[in-house]
């Protein structure tokens, strides 16, 4: 045999990969990015569904103000404006169904004539967004979110 044979066998019995401790390590590398990730990910999808909740209820205002010219009240509608405004009476607006495991759209109370008032509730999955609850719209524009301070509700209209 020549002696550039020799060191190609002993190469052929030598093995390649990672060991365990080099596995493991970057499994413990993964699970502490995914630690500090993923609550980071389920904040951002609260905040994402708060803003499309609140878009919804401007939209619904919207429809509420055009109601509003068509019968000269909040409190009723349709073509000769005397059926009564309920919250089963609000439309089905795309936003509505696309959150409709995680938000309750309704009145607060029956309209008056004058004045209502809307309110998202949270429910489902946004259940855990405990930093702005539901969501209130009157019909003067007052943006409301309970459980927060004055200085809050801003933020959670964002």
């Amino acid at each position: 045999m020549k002696p550039s044979h020799i060191s190609t066998l002993a190469s052929v019995g030598r093995q390649r990969g990672f060991t365990l401790m080099e596995l493991m390590i970057v499994v413990a590398i993964v699970g502490i990015l995914a630690s500090i990730a993923y609550p980071s990910y389920q904040s951002h999808v609260l905040k994402t569904r708060r803003v499309v909740a609140a878009g919804c209820m401007l939209e619904l205002a919207q429809w509420m103000e055009r109601n509003y010219t068509t019968c000269l009240a909040y409190n009723t509608t349709g073509a000769t404006c005397t059926t009564p405004m309920t919250s089963a009476l609000l439309p089905a607006l795309g936003c509505r169904a696309e959150l409709g495991a995680s938000y309750t759209f309704s009145f607060v109370a029956a309209p008056a004539a004058n004045a209502y008032q809307m309110q998202a509730v949270p429910g489902g999955p946004q259940a855990g967004d405990t930093t702005c609850g539901t969501l209130t719209l009157d019909q003067r524009g007052t943006k409301d979110a309970a459980p927060t301070t004055a200085a809050q509700d801003a933020a959670c209209w964002r």
